[in-house]
This record gives C-alpha cells, sequence and structure tokens, in this order.
C-alpha cells in the first residue's frame, strides 16, 4: 500500500486533503458526488479526467466536476490538495460523504 501521508485539515464548512504523492505513483481512479478544487502545491502530474490528459506543473489550480471518473499520476513527488466544501470532520467518514461509494475498496 502506498502512503500518500495524508493530512486533513478541517475549518467551518471546508474540508481540505493534502497528499504527498511520491514520484511514479498514481493516486487510484474515483469519481465525487461534488465539484470540488484541487491545487498541485509542487511537483508535476498528469491529471486524467473522463479520459483526457493534462499535464500540470506546480503551483496550479483546477476545478474537479463532480461525476468526473478521474486519477492523478505523479511524474515526480507532488504536494496536492483536494479542497470540499462539507460539514463533516471525521477523516474516517469522509471519503464517504464526498467519493461516489462505488469507487470506495
Amino acid at each position: 500500500m502506498i502512503d500518500f501521508k495524508v493530512e486533513h485539515f478541517f475549518s467551518d464548512g471546508v474540508y481540505s486533503r493534502k497528499m504527498t504523492i511520491p514520484k511514479g505513483v498514481k493516486v487510484p481512479t474515483h469519481k465525487h458526488k461534488f465539484n470540488h478544487m484541487s491545487i498541485l502545491a509542487s511537483g508535476k502530474v498528469l491529471v486524467k479526467v473522463d479520459g483526457k490528459i493534462t499535464e500540470y506543473t506546480g503551483p496550479a489550480q483546477l476545478e474537479i466536476t463532480k461525476d468526473q471518473v478521474h486519477e492523478v499520476f505523479a511524474l515526480e513527488e507532488s504536494v496536492w490538495f483536494c479542497i470540499h466544501a462539507t460539514d463533516v470532520t471525521d477523516p474516517d467518514c469522509i471519503d464517504h460523504e464526498l467519493i461516489h461509494e462505488s469507487e470506495l475498496s
């Protein structure tokens, strides 16, 4: 199992997940229930959204639209943030709130 060094941050209805993605590692394919912002703070990644691949070099910001299948592949070690509007503040429950159940393992 890959250690993404995940950190969780919560503030007044906003949730941010910080991941450090090692070079050559892919974040598993999934889709969200709601639109959200993603920020590549540093590094270089390929983002595949509904089959279309785009390269980003940090710092960069993008919107991931709900129900779009997406994945992130790190071309070099990268720091990635996903930012969601939610009142859930329990890291153990947050994926069930934001990610389609069929995508959770």
